[in-house]
């Protein structure tokens, strides 16, 4: 009897590593597809319609109301300077003086950021207009169908029980096949043949790794694909950004030197390619990180360097403020926008309230990761421009491009207090209210 268990086994896992090599490595390896993921999505959408519909006719039928995101009955309309404001509020004209109706002003602005804050909601997960058959956005709805809750629990069994080993066995292949090969490769001397390697190996094992995802990758206007001596900058809502830009060429890499696994992948990538990896105590060394990204830069047969300027993760409806750094370095600027499909699974990475390990499951036992990618035309530094401005002027390319709310604040608000340079900015203009125009101030 335990003989043939063994067997059983043995033939359980030849098979299945056989499917893997057959139909997921192999492809990868070559860089084509049998359109098994496109249709898996087009499936899916089909299911989450049928589960929506059946969910509305259900809370119909409960007399109950589907809840509905940002439906707080707020009206957008086109933002007004606060001297337009105080005027329309003074109904009299903003004369250089200070009135008490000003208060108002100030009173409302901060209501109606209490009610519908612009910025730390980004710092949270996406809602849903409809279920997805992944969590429920609403608890009251949990029994609403018996159907949808039978429909859930084989989704769950399917999510678990088949794509979660599936995924794990996919990235651990593809993450041991980085390490092994990339160190083989690190034994070449340096010349065409290396690179050519390099580059085939990166691609071949990024490739598996976004199969370990089930993402789905719509690439856009790829003739505006980073070249060699550029940056490419791109809007930032996971680690996994990585993986879906790097699928489709080749880049170096920037960041801090870790330990533990991480810092093994670190040291067989840098072996094959000329990534830029720095120490803790060198991070906040702005002329040493400038003078690297420079020097390589300078080079024109590297790499083209990935930089996520916003520093930190939003959850993919907006773009933040992208710290300058990068664009002070005068070389050509690559922006690509990444827009995600919250539908199959939410790629937004809250990594104040997940560490990375609960991340990857949250991910690996999702429906899917589905995707778009627009690289843009390159943009370089107008004359007359400074390194915050054309810091901007890349932001709004991206944000307009990807569909994304483009907003002037500073991600590092997820875990720090608000700047006194942004108070200090409101009371300037509230004080330009005061005294008048400079043409006023001149006269008196």
């Amino acid at each position: 009897m335990f003989i043939l268990i063994c067997m059983l086994l043995g033939i359980s896992f030849t098979v299945w590593f056989t499917l893997l090599l057959v139909f997921i490595i192999v492809p990868a390896i070559f860089g084509v597809s049998f359109g098994i993921r496109r249709l898996y999505m087009k499936s899916l959408i089909k299911l989450f319609e049928w589960a929506t519909l059946r969910m509305e006719r259900g809370a119909k039928e409960k007399n109950q109301h589907l809840y509905k995101p940002y439906s707080n009955g707020i009206i957008a309309k086109e933002p007004l300077s606060l001297e337009q404001e105080i005027q329309d509020m003074r109904r009299g004209g903003a004369e250089p003086e200070f009135d008490m109706s000003d208060i108002f002003y100030f009173c409302r602005r901060g209501v109606e950021s209490i009610v519908d804050d612009e910025v730390t909601k980004r710092f949270t997960a996406e809602e849903l207009e409809s279920w997805n058959l992944l969590t429920r956005s609403n608890y009251n709805f949990h029994h609403i169908s018996t159907q949808l809750t039978a429909l859930w629990g084989v989704g769950v069994l399917i999510r678990y029980g088949f794509l979660l080993p599936l995924r794990v066995t996919l990235a651990f292949t593809g993450v041991g096949l980085l390490v092994v090969l990339t160190s083989i490769v690190g034994l070449f001397p340096n010349g065409r043949m290396k690179s050519y390697l390099s580059d085939k190996v990166h691609l071949m094992c990024y490739r598996i790794c976004v199969r370990a995802l089930t993402a789905i990758i719509t690439y856009h206007d790829r003739e505006n694909k980073p070249k060699n001596g550029g940056i490419c900058v791109a809007n930032h809502t996971s680690p996994i950004d990585v993986i879906i830009l790097a699928s489709d060429g080749c880049y170096a890499m920037v960041g801090q030197v870790h330990g533990g696994l991480i810092g093994v992948i670190q040291r067989a990538m840098v072996k094959a390619c000329p990534h830029i990896w720095f120490e803790r105590s060198e991070v906040k060394d702005r002329h040493l990180v400038a003078k690297r990204l420079s020097d390589h830069v300078a080079d024109k047969s590297k790499l083209p360097i990935l930089i996520f300027p916003e520093g930190t993760c939003i959850n993919n409806t907006s773009v933040m403020m992208f710290k300058k750094g990068s664009f002070e370095i005068g070389c050509t600027v690559y922006p690509v926008a990444i827009k995600y499909d919250p539908r199959f699974g939410d790629a937004f990475w809250n990594s104040s309230k997940f560490g990375m390990v609960n991340y990857l499951l949250h991910m690996m036992s999702s429906w899917a990761i589905v995707c778009s990618v627009w690289y843009l035309p390159p943009m370089s530094r107008m004359e007359g421009e400074d390194a915050v401005q054309f810091a901007n002027r890349v932001k709004a390319a991206i944000a307009r491009k990807g569909g994304l709310a483009d907003l002037l604040w500073d991600g590092g608000l997820k875990r720090g207090k608000v700047k006194e340079v942004f108070k200090e900015e409101q009371q300037k203009l509230y004080s330009k209210v005061l005294v008048g125009s400079s043409e006023d101030c001149s006269r008196s």
